[in-house]
């Protein structure tokens, strides 16, 4: 057998080295080096202590290790909302999650608006005059006495009449030497948001860039209102410039626009942009879409045509081309870029928890718009615009601070359960119950799938009168719903709205109560308790009575012996002076193992508890 020098025993233990990979730190880099070098270059290097060239080289070593192993461990955490520190990394985690970074909140308040008119006689009477009522028009900045701002949103309209009678309340304010009416007080009450509106305009060169950017000057911005270019074109917000359409509001001039204010429809949106706003410097940033404003070009996608490759001649092959990307993001699908024009762009900014100011602090007008009639006396708009006066009877709400990264961070989290399209029930109701109330407001929604058609669903819907009472939708109403519920259904769904229907119902019941009691006492109780359980705020399109429920709220009351009988009858037409609707329902054919049933699509109603739970005592 050969003997081996140390040197080829050296040698041999160099071809097989053990390296270890789960060295996290500076310390555990350095051991491990030191031990390496002292197994396998035990002679070339004989001083490894802290002050030698070797040892040196080593903690050289061990600290470039501990710091690409710090940033290494950093940059994956960086990859994760919940453990990412960094400010922009953050930010970007939160929008891929679909929630819109903003900065402060405004606050919003009902603020009551007084002014001091004079009287005129109308068919004998005495009413304000109304040839001289004013639009305070949107603009008007009014003030608390902290300081802080409030624009009036929309213009107010102190001439504005329901079937012939002024919707302003009325006061009178002085009589004359014979008692007549000389002047009214009128109240209005309109909604007044906080912040400070701005204007920034923008000069756009001549030279077409795909997804050109504007960064505004103001920081917190809330609110960028218009945005116009000097062409007359308007520029639309929206969530992705994928979302090619915007809806609209529209003044209801039909007879039912006292349920339904206004209409809503859908409006191209070929100018569009979307805006975010960084939670570092607090900026906002408008990005706008990719098409060439100056080419016509009315495809939804590239006409292939436009960038295919030509071939010249007669050549059976051809090489390899390059084609530049960008020739396709001229297509107007993300919306048009901006070119050789001036961007006017007005917003609000500002906003916190001190604008939530108290009860009656808001007094003051900074700047007051109006509208009169050209007839009207100068003399008249000048009293008129003197007597007005502001008031705020409740607090203002909504005032908030801007969200830190780790309210972002619980935001997004939330927000991934939440739905851009409608998938489940689930989704239909919440799209349905939370589409803005001008547009109508649906009381109560019934679904079910639809017998004939497998993809689709019955949709039923109810609304409520003026006097709480329900009452069918108005075709407004539905109209509008279609509008707004088409934008977020699948594309190989239908939802087909129909009208609910409504089985008034009444209960007489009888009882025994013990001789110490006051009937008359304990049957008002009952009663109490049983409108309470009848409550239309209780119900649900398709929700069954349970008579075991009636019968435990009955025997419960005070001074009830025992329940001799009660039963469930249905109410329509006319009756007792009483209008009820006309659907009708077989109580005992709808009651199995004491539950009644609706029909399909219908909701019980004592529509008067007053006179519809009747109680006896035997």
């Amino acid at each position: 057998m050969a003997t081996m020098n140390y040197k080829d025993i050296q040698k041999r233990l160099k071809q097989n080295r053990q390296r270890s990979y789960l060295n996290r730190d500076f310390e555990s880099f350095r051991t491990e080096l030191v031990q390496y070098a002292r197994s396998y270059f035990s002679e070339e290097i004989t001083d490894l202590s802290e002050n030698s060239m070797g040892g040196l080289l080593i903690e050289m070593a061990a600290y470039v290790g501990d710091v690409m192993s710090y940033y290494l461990d950093h940059q994956f955490n960086e990859l994760d909302i919940l453990t990412a520190v960094e400010v922009q990394n953050v930010e970007k985690h939160v929008r891929n999650a679909g929630v819109k970074i903003s900065g402060a909140a405004p606050a919003t308040v009902n603020v009551d608006f007084y002014l001091e008119v004079e009287s005129a006689i109308v068919d004998g009477e005495y009413t304000p005059n109304t040839d001289v009522l004013p639009i305070v028009q949107e603009g008007t900045i009014l003030l608390s006495n902290s300081g802080i701002k409030f624009e009036l949103g929309e213009d107010l309209n102190f001439a504005e009449a329901s079937a012939g009678k002024l919707t302003a309340e009325q006061q009178i304010k002085e009589v004359d030497a014979d008692g007549n009416p000389k002047s009214y007080t009128l109240k209005v009450a309109a909604l007044c948001k906080s912040g400070i509106t701005s204007s920034e305009s923008f000069i756009v060169p001549d030279t077409f860039t795909p997804f050109r950017t504007i960064t505004l000057l103001a920081e917190n911005i809330n609110e960028i209102i218009s945005v116009k270019d000097s062409s007359g074109n308007n520029y639309y917000e929206v969530d992705s410039l994928s979302q090619d359409v915007v809806y609209k509001r529209v003044l209801n001039a039909s007879e039912d626009s006292v349920y339904v204010p206004e209409n809503l429809e859908l409006l191209p949106a070929p100018y569009r942009f979307i805006s975010t706003m960084s939670q570092r410097t607090g900026l906002t940033t408008m990005r706008f879409g990719s098409g060439d404003a100056d080419t016509l070009d009315d495809d939804i996608i590239p006409d292939p045509s436009e960038v295919a490759l030509p071939l010249f001649g007669s050549k059976s092959t051809f090489s390899r081309f390059s084609i530049d990307p960008n020739s396709l993001l001229r297509s107007k699908t993300l919306g048009v870029s901006p070119r050789n024009t001036t961007i006017s762009i007005r917003y609000r900014y500002g906003g916190g928890i001190s604008h939530n100011v108290g009860p009656g602090s808001i007094t003051s007008i900074s700047i007051l718009n109006t509208l009169f009639n050209e007839s009207t006396p100068a003399s008249t708009v000048t009293s008129i615009r003197s007597s007005l006066e502001v008031s705020n009877p409740e607090r203002a709400e909504g005032g908030e601070a801007a969200l830190t990264l780790n309210e972002l961070r619980a935001t997004a989290l939330a927000y991934r359960n939440s739905q851009s399209r409608i998938v489940t029930k689930n989704d239909l109701l919440a799209r349905i119950y939370t589409m803005p109330p001008n547009f109508g407001r649906v009381f109560r929604v019934g679904i079910r799938s639809n017998p004939n058609n497998p993809l689709a669903s019955q949709v039923a819907i109810l609304s409520r009168d003026l006097d709480g009472k329900l009452m069918t939708s108005s075709d407004s109403l539905k109209i509008n719903l279609k509008t707004y519920l088409n934008d977020f259904r699948l594309i190989s769904d239908a939802i087909d709205i129909v009208d609910g229907r409504i089985a008034n119902v009444g209960i007489k019941y009888k009882v025994v109560i013990d001789s110490v009691s006051n009937k008359n006492l304990a049957l008002q109780k009952v009663n109490l308790v049983l409108k309470d359980y009848f409550k239309i705020e209780n119900f649900q399109i398709d929700q069954p009575i349970v008579m075991g429920d009636l019968i435990n709220l009955i025997i419960n009351g005070d001074g009830i012996v025992s329940l001799v009988s009660i039963d469930v009858i249905n109410l329509t037409g006319v009756v007792r002076g009483n209008q009820y609707s006309e659907e009708s329902l077989n109580i005992s054919a709808n009651t199995s193992n004491g539950i009644v049933y609706t029909d399909a699509g219908t909701i019980f109603e004592v529509k008067y508890p007053d006179d519809d739970i009747v109680g006896v005592a035997v």
